[in-house]
């Protein structure tokens, strides 16, 4: 409490005197995104990572948005069902945090994304970091694809995941084309972690409007391969080749550290010849879509991801850069020629 009353007296000190860290970002934004970062460094540095996880799991971004859904907790992971299913597909929903956090956050991103799109999804326990570092996450991610294969067919699956999580469905997308096996339907990436080491401009020009800070990404990715044993290039989905594999939907914000990354990561896939489609919201931070209905941006977002879901076509939008291909088409985005 004492370090929120002392970023709101300063962010609405600094306002008065018209310095925004962004001109159309109103005084409760800022406080927010300067709270999270708080509270997020906070739970990184604190010498007990259990200790740091009850930190990190004290803070929830909250809308008046209600999720109409009913969410079960099994021992391997959590099923959330909306009242009113829409589609048959299934989302295969891996969670963000670094690899490291998840909790409320990450059980109310789920029931977001159950809620917007009406289809079930099942979000997996997965090994955390930094006391399970890789292969732990991939080898828990491909015994969940191996469990929900069980009992859906892998064309009504939509893997999806937020920023780690986002990572996490791109290694598996990637595992399975390796190993030859069936692909699902759709891989959706929000906000995604593309490369473990520093990578565009974004890290640094953006460090200071994002609630995920640069130093952070980096402390991530040394958790997540702590002896250097894999290497930069195995760990990065940058790096793999996704063409010939489930068509894939990034969508970013222009104001998140993870925003050139992202943007290199759809255009070098085009280059690849994968099917892919990136939207990137030039006002938004990091894992916007969890603000809802609170901005026009996080509710275009969410509605595309719906649309996306069930195999709908993703029209351009004005306020929104675009990368795509001809290919997209088949997971049911409108066909263009790669613009940005």
């Amino acid at each position: 409490m004492a370090a929120l009353n002392k970023i709101a007296t300063s962010v609405y000190a600094r306002h008065a005197i018209g310095k925004k860290i962004a001109p159309d970002w109103d005084a409760n934004m800022e406080i927010g995104i300067r709270f999270w970062r708080h509270q997020f460094t906070t739970a990184m540095t604190h010498p007990d990572i259990r200790t740091g996880r009850a930190i990190y799991n004290s803070l929830q971004t909250l809308t008046d948005d209600i999720y109409e859904v009913e969410m079960d907790t099994k021992p391997d992971g959590l099923w959330v069902t909306p009242k009113t299913i829409t589609t048959d597909r299934v989302l295969l929903y891996f969670h963000g945090g670094g690899y490291t956090f998840g909790g409320p956050n990450a059980e109310r991103f789920a029931a977001m994304l159950a809620h917007h799109t009406g289809a079930r999804l099942w979000m997996p326990n997965y090994r955390r970091t930094p006391e399970h570092p890789h292969p732990a996450q991939i080898e828990d991610a491909k015994a969940a694809w191996d469990i929900l294969s069980d009992s859906v067919v892998p064309e009504k699956v939509v893997v999806i995941g937020d920023s780690a999580g986002a990572h996490l469905a791109l290694m598996l997308l990637d595992d399975l084309g390796n190993s030859d096996r069936d692909q699902p339907a759709l891989c959706i990436a929000l906000c995604p972690w593309v490369d473990n080491a520093e990578r565009g401009d974004s890290m640094r020009t953006n460090d200071h409007f994002d609630l995920v800070q640069g130093w952070m990404a980096l402390k991530f990715g040394e958790w997540l391969d702590p002896d250097g044993r894999y290497g930069r290039e195995a760990l990065s989905p940058i790096f793999k080749n996704y063409s010939g594999l489930a068509p894939i939907y990034l969508q970013a914000g222009g104001r998140e550290i993870f925003r050139d990354p992202a943007l290199e990561f759809a255009r070098i896939q085009v280059e690849n010849g994968a099917d892919v489609m990136l939207d990137l919201w030039d006002d938004m931070s990091h894992d916007f879509q969890a603000y809802d209905s609170m901005f026009s941006s996080s509710s275009q977002a969410l509605a595309r991801i719906r649309a996306a879901v069930h195999g709908e076509a993703l029209h351009p939008l004005a306020n929104v850069t675009r990368i795509t291909t001809d290919r997209f088409a088949s997971a049911g985005a409108e066909k263009g020629s790669p613009n940005d």
